[in-house]
């Protein structure tokens, strides 16, 4: 936001009025319905729908999509006449809003695709029935009648492209490096691993299976690396979950079936905001990214989370693949995950064995200062609209 407003244009940002169930409390009071608009922290134009929560499951939360998007129609056709419509696609319904707007405008409609929708839905079930099958064929006709598609990744831009969207830009995530902090590494007895995960607790996530893991490793006993070893360490592996989803009630019940509440294995936090973030990774010996590794769309998506991470310079175990993998190998301290529970068990134990095996690196911050530093993506960004604009204009 901060690039577009240095490049002279003024934005005015749709958006429903923020989740009372799941944003922290000392920032509730600036995302609340109003029917003026009220201004945003770059300059912006914040103009809020009302949003209702009808259930904390999937098909709550896409259904509360559809109403908050159908709410924007008018609430934006209420603004200022843009010169472009922007749709942020992370909550699906909302493509069919920006159509909708920029057809009555007559202006362009630029997609930015955070997600690699509708492959994503249709692999978690979500085309079952007449609504999700009329909405993923939505989707395809928006993204192919476009005047622009944003994609995060270049993996997801090339399925595009297959699929006959024609005019298609890669601009990736990426963080504002001078507002995340270089993290020292903790020192920490052999035996010992703390393991932050903060983030959304969803499908996508798969935190079962690290749960499950963390679950076998037997707290106060030697590792079976050291197994007859004079003065082997003693086990103490912790995993720390922070945040909200439509999976956390279900994962609190994993952990308690396999004990892990009860001895302090997992721990669960709310959702925090500002320095609570970084407290929680200083806690941390290594930050945990996890996504499923069974849907293939997964292969083209790189969570946000990744440049923060790699940004902080904290040890990173991950479990993930494709370009969110390639990525994360551009810094030297990343462990990778796969195979099942006791798999991932085995390596968390070699990891907590070794107090050294959790380095602080900074090689992965200077990677994303070249090229995933959120202003510059920014400007670039703000060069591709320009571009679009003065096309259109001619």
């Amino acid at each position: 936001m901060d690039s577009l407003r240095e490049d002279g244009w003024e934005v005015d940002v749709v958006t429903p009025a923020v989740n009372l169930h799941h944003t922290p409390e000392e920032v509730r009071s600036t995302g609340r319905f109003r029917l003026r608009p009220t201004p945003g922290p770059s300059g912006e134009r914040l103009h809020r729908t009302p949003y209702v929560l009808l259930r904390n499951s999937r098909a709550g939360r896409f259904a509360s999509d559809l109403v908050s998007s159908v709410l924007m129609v008018p609430r934006a056709l209420g603004a200022p006449k843009p010169d472009l419509v922007i749709a942020t696609v992370p909550a699906l319904p909302t493509i069919c809003a920006g159509w909708m707007v920029s057809r009555c405008r007559r202006v362009p409609l630029v997609v930015d695709m955070r997600d690699a929708w509708p492959e994503l839905a249709r692999e978690a079930g979500v085309k079952a029935g007449v609504l999700g099958t009329l909405m993923e064929s939505a989707v395809v006709s928006v993204q192919r009648r476009a005047e622009l598609v944003v994609t995060v990744t270049e993996g997801f831009a090339q399925r595009l492209r297959e699929r006959g969207v024609s005019k298609v830009e890669t601009i990736s995530n990426g963080v504002a490096l001078d507002q995340v902090p270089q993290l020292e590494h903790r020192k920490r007895e052999a035996g010992q691993l703390r393991i932050a995960y903060l983030g959304n607790h969803g499908e996508s996530q798969a935190l079962q299976r690290i749960i499950a893991a963390v679950a076998m490793i037997p707290r106060g006993q030697t590792g079976p690396h050291a197994s007859g070893a004079e003065g082997a360490p003693a086990l103490d592996v912790v995993l720390r979950l922070v945040g909200s989803g439509t999976q956390k009630d279900q994962l609190r019940q994993v952990a308690a079936e396999a004990g892990a509440l009860e001895s302090g294995a997992v721990e669960f936090f709310d959702p925090v905001h500002g320095e609570e973030i970084w407290e929680h990774y200083r806690w941390a010996d290594t930050a945990l990214v996890s996504l499923r590794t069974d849907w293939a769309s997964f292969a083209w998506t790189v969570p946000s989370k990744t440049f923060e991470l790699l940004g902080l310079g904290k040890h990173i175990t991950a479990a993930v693949t494709g370009e969110a993998a390639w990525v994360l190998g551009h810094a030297s301290n990343v462990s990778f995950l796969s195979g099942d529970a006791e798999e991932i068990a085995a390596a968390l134990t070699t990891l907590a064995e070794d107090p050294d095996s959790t380095p602080v690196d900074r090689n992965g911050r200077a990677w994303v200062a070249e090229y995933a530093d959120l202003p510059g993506l920014g400007r670039r960004y703000a060069a591709l609209l320009r571009k679009l604009l003065q096309e259109h204009t001619r």
